[in-house]
Parts: C-alpha cells; structure tokens; sequence
C-alpha cells in the first residue's frame, strides 16, 4: 500500500515523521482496535498507529502513560536492573508526541530483531512470554502506580462487565439474543465470581499492569529463543497482577486461535499452563507477595470468562467495540472463551499446584 492509497497515512503525516511521500506503507499486526502501519524508507522505519478515540478519548493520557513507563524503564536498564529492550514513543519532527486534526496519530520506534507469535507451539516459547511479562512487571514494582492515568476506567471490573452484559440483553437492540441463550445463561450462572474477585483484591497491592498480555504483545527472538520486548503498553494501568497472569492463561493455553472455527479443540493445556507459571514468577522474582501467587488461578478463571462476557455483550449490542471480519464473529470468540473457562474448572486443582 502506498501513502496515497491511505486517508491516514498522508503526505503530510509522512513528511511529520521525516519521511518522502514515497516511503512505503503498510499495515501491521492484527489488533482489534488501533489502526496500526510500518511506514519504512531507506534504513529508517517507524510503526505509526492511529488510536481509537472511541475507545481511548484521552489521547493525551495514554501518551502520559506512556511516557512515564518508558522513563522508568529506560533508568531501570541504564542501572543493569532490566535486560528487555524498551517501548518508545517516536515524536515528530516538531517534537510532537500526538499529531493529526484530532491529536489521535503517534508514532513508536520500531524493535528490530524480534516478532510476533499468534498461537503458542510449544512450552518454550510460553515460558520466554511469561517470563517477558514477568520482568516487565517487577521493573515496574517500584513505580507508583496511582501516577498513572486509568485510560479504561473499571477496564477489568467484572461486576461491571456482567451489568452491561445484562443490559445487552434487556435491550436486544438487534435480535440476536435467541442465537446465544445458552452461552447468556451459562454467563450468568458464573456471577459469584466477581464477588470473589473483590473480595480476593482487597487483600492485594495495587500494581502497574500492562493488562494486555497477550503473547503476540511480546516481540520474540528466535535466534535467542528468548522474548526481547514488552510491546502494546496502551492499558497499562493501576491494578493487580491475576489480571496480566490470567490475560496469558486466556490467550496462551488453548492450541487454537481466538477467534478458532473448531471449538472442541479451544482448550487448556496443562503444560502450558505450567511454563506460564514458571516464567512468570521466575520474572517476579521475589517481588511477588504470597497472596499474590495464590490469585493467579483465580485470575485465569476472572480473564476467561470476563472476555467470554464482553464478546457476548458486543455481538448482543452489534458489533459496537470489537473489530469482526465474518457474521458471528464475537459469538464464536465469546464461544471459545468459556471453553477455556470450563476447561479451568476442570483442571483446576492440577492447575493449582503448578503454582506451589
């Protein structure tokens, strides 16, 4: 794709950034919600990304966020304390962190040497995640967590999601509800659940989360076998590490993708659970209270069905927040989640000792 074949990437946001109108340009990635390119010429490349607003109305929080992790880190590796390589926000040649009519373009600098895993092949390569993540949160252990912006407000607030999924069905605003009722009731029937995650984080320190964890947000390195960076940084926020352990269980331990057309194979494999759980509080370290360690199930079991019940209230709703690509997009994605949920309850004193 050229520049002029993009209403986002213009003449004018390439010539921001330094670059000729011949600069090649192309998307990148697969994220559900930022419009994401590589814009490349000669030797210099840059990802440039475009943020939903709807989603992300504080640009300038976001980048203030971003901005803050990325000092911190940078003095945390500068002292030998960590070994990734970090995240950073590219301004323009102005010295503009935000660009465009609606201050919504950034720019960040491209990592070279890693990329990206969608499904996770063996445990190898989930240890290296979790143990990615895993480092990344104990750098950040030190950090004040109440100096960041929350960017989603109640972002992993299960009691909340539930409200919404029930005011989804209420309104039935474009008839779906009669294809799902059995996945609505099986959602509904798990509602103690956010009763025991609030009572399960009142005993727990509040952290800087990256509560995005999936493994295709850590750039990997097949020539060190090891995860070189923590990227997608745009929901880090205050709050508790079950939510990052969980967001890896979810999107690590099932041999299918997300969105997998072959429901019967989405489940939990066991040793992948177990190399999560090696890296992760192998990165920690000792920074990781006991209460702590001892939520990390419950915060697979929070994530699985949390994004389960979203999905569902996006496709109730149409489709409003979630990108799709077929008819039914977000049921199969809901569909698979609770898949993952069950398949935790199965296992879950298997999955349990793994922790110890």
């Amino acid at each position: 794709m050229s520049a002029l074949e993009s209403s986002v990437v213009t003449k004018a946001v390439l010539a921001a950034y330094g670059f000729s109108e011949n600069a090649s340009v192309r998307r990148f990635g697969n994220g559900h919600i930022n419009g994401t390119y590589l814009i490349e010429e000669q030797q210099k490349r840059i990802i440039l990304q475009q943020i939903n607003r709807q989603i992300f109305p504080n640009t300038e929080a976001l980048i203030s966020n971003a901005l803050a992790i990325e000092h911190h880190l940078l003095t945390k590796q500068q002292q030998g304390e960590y070994q990734l390589q970090v995240l950073r926000q590219q301004p323009s040649c102005d010295g503009d962190y935000l660009i465009g009519d609606n201050q919504d373009l950034r720019a960040l600098q491209f990592i070279d040497g890693g990329r990206s895993i969608e499904v996770v092949e063996n445990p190898e390569q989930a240890f290296a995640a979790a143990f990615t993540f895993g480092q990344f949160a104990k750098a950040l252990s030190d950090f004040d967590a109440s100096k960041l912006y929350s960017v989603i407000p109640n972002f992993h607030n299960l009691a909340m999601r539930f409200a919404q999924l029930e005011q989804a069905i209420a309104a039935d605003a474009v008839g779906r509800l009669a294809a799902c009722q059995s996945l609505v009731a099986e959602c509904l029937s798990a509602k103690d659940l956010a009763d025991e995650l609030q009572s399960c984080t009142a005993k727990l320190p509040v952290r800087v989360c990256h509560n995005d964890t999936k493994i295709n947000n850590m750039l990997y390195s097949d020539a060190q076998q090891a995860g070189i960076a923590a990227i997608d940084l745009d929901t880090c926020m205050p709050g508790y590490w079950l939510f990052d352990f969980g967001d890896m269980v979810r999107t690590c331990c099932s041999p299918e993708p997300e969105d997998s057309l072959r429901p019967e194979l989405v489940v939990i494999r066991p040793e992948i659970f177990k190399a999560l759980a090696q890296g992760y509080l192998q990165g920690l370290g000792d920074g990781i209270t006991e209460a702590e360690k001892q939520s990390l199930l419950l915060g697979a079991k929070v994530m699985c069905l949390m994004i389960g019940v979203r999905f569902l209230t996006d496709y109730l709703n149409g489709d409003c927040y979630f990108a799709v690509h077929r008819p039914h997009h977000n049921l199969q994605r809901a569909e698979n989640q609770l898949r993952l949920y069950r398949d935790l309850l199965r296992q879950q004193s298997t999955l349990q000792a793994m922790l110890k």
